[in-house]
């Protein structure tokens, strides 16, 4: 999610800064402004400059209230340079771009279903490969694989589902059609369409089909909770997606620290500190969830055993005072038991899996437009803490391609995608996007990076 009001206002001014210094692709070195009590000092962390963005997306009524978040990737087996990206637009539903970034296909989000009810709203998206889907005709329960794209709709609480087809050659082929069961239940309002109106809905989602059983999952979280639900998949023989909740799990709201006090993140009343950005490693059975104010968690996919908190945001364990007529907080003194490398809000998480259970776990830092990477087997395994394993920038370049800011979702795919990406890509959502000329308005976007490139700024 983007930085909120009522973030800590002292701290919200890092990121504004190194906006400025993030430059140029060569690294970078700057310190954070002062904090009450503690002064940060940043690594030297490297740049990489896309190669390729999408159009901007303005969320207003003229744009059609379309707000980049989330993007994932979908390798075309047939013809790797014909893969596509599928990526949330909130509002605007959800965008198809091709590996030049350009616009394959717009899906919109439903409607409200009736006046004054919230309209469909998509906040994040993953992929589910080879589900067996019916094929909804009179022979029987015959059923063909099929690749799925899953979005979580936040307006209407619920989990949408679209099948994707390869696009023809000509491009006039829509990839994405939407198999979602008209009957699929919402996530977690149970009270009907005025709890959902209220906005407390499913939020975050990462994808998880266990290699054991054959059976395809989703992970959702819901916002402004800290509650994750895991959710299976279930094809009909209509050849449409629903879903039960297997089970549910909540994160901490408050935090017991070394001083003895209690202490729970500022915000708004009634607002607890939210999950968003997820991903789960298949090899090590592993769910990373990002919970904005605090950390990193590390939990068991199926969602039994205890969390651990792998990294805590620096921010973790200042106090905050909410002054209502301004809707911001008030920072305290930082009694410093913050970690080092992730300002608030932790957002995307994406698996850059490598040889043998190897690779890293990379998470944009929102806070201070940069990204944390986690050695994977580490992550796996240890307590917590020990895992970092480096950081990057998504910087400008030469021309007009900017860098990347803000940073709510990204989407790594470690394998050939063609000429343009031979050694695998990343996608992540620029939260300032677009021509300065544009003024006030809210423009975001997705810019696109070369692997290779993210590699050598973490190993060089």
């Amino acid at each position: 999610m983007r930085h909120r009001p009522t973030r800590l206002t002292a701290l919200a001014l890092l990121g504004s800064a190194l906006a400025v210094l993030a430059t140029a692709a060569p690294p970078v070195t700057a310190a954070a402004p002062e904090h009450p009590g503690r002064r940060h000092h940043l690594p030297v962390l490297p740049g990489v400059v896309p190669r390729a963005e999408t159009p901007t997306l303005h969320d207003d009524e003229a744009g059609g209230n379309a707000d980049a978040d989330d993007p994932a990737i979908w390798r075309n087996p047939a013809d790797p340079d014909r893969s596509l990206v599928v990526a949330t637009a909130k509002e605007g539903g959800l965008r198809v771009y091709d590996l030049d970034a350009r616009v394959v296909q717009s899906v919109p989000a439903p409607p409200a279903p009736g006046p004054g009810d919230a309209p469909g709203r998509f906040n994040n998206v993953d992929l589910v490969h080879g589900l067996r889907l019916g094929t909804g005709g009179r022979g029987g329960h015959r059923s063909r694989p099929a690749d799925l794209a899953v979005t979580t709709d936040r307006g209407r609480d619920r989990l949408r589902v679209y099948r994707i087809t390869a696009p023809g050659r000509s491009g006039a082929a829509a990839p994405l059609t939407d198999v979602t069961d008209p009957a699929a239940p919402p996530v977690f309002s149970a009270g009907g369409q005025g709890e959902i109106n209220e906005q407390r809905t499913a939020y975050g989602l990462a994808t998880w089909t266990d290699e054991a059983s054959g059976r395809s999952y989703a992970l959702v979280s819901r916002r402004e909770r800290t509650r994750i639900a895991l959710l299976e998949l279930l094809p009909t023989a209509r050849g449409t997606v629903t879903y039960r909740t297997v089970r549910t799990l909540d994160l901490p709201a408050s935090f017991r620290l070394p001083n003895g006090r209690s202490w729970s993140p500022c915000a708004e009343p009634g607002e607890q500190p939210q999950v968003e950005g997820m991903v789960v490693d298949p090899a090590h059975r592993v769910l990373y969830a990002g919970q904005e104010d605090i950390g990193i968690w590390r939990i068991r996919a199926d969602l039994t055993g205890a969390p651990v908190l792998l990294d805590k945001v620096r921010e973790f364990g200042v106090p905050g005072t909410y002054d209502e007529e301004t809707e911001e907080c008030a920072p305290g003194a930082d009694p410093g038991f913050g970690g080092k490398h992730l300002a608030a809000d932790v957002e995307g998480l994406t698996l850059l899996p490598g040889r043998g259970g190897g690779g890293r776990l990379l998470a944009s830092s929102q806070g201070d437009d940069t990204f944390a990477a986690y050695d994977r087997r580490a992550a796996a395994r240890v307590p917590g803490g020990g895992a970092y394993a480096g950081g990057f920038r998504v910087v400008a370049g030469r021309g007009a391609l900017d860098g990347a800011e803000e940073c709510d979702g990204a989407a790594v795919l470690n394998a050939p995608l063609g000429r343009r990406y031979p050694h695998g890509l990343l996608v992540v959502q620029d939260g300032r996007a677009g021509d300065p000329g544009d003024g006030e308005r809210a423009s975001t976007g997705f810019k696109f990076v070369a692997l290779e490139d993210v590699r050598g700024a973490l190993e060089g």
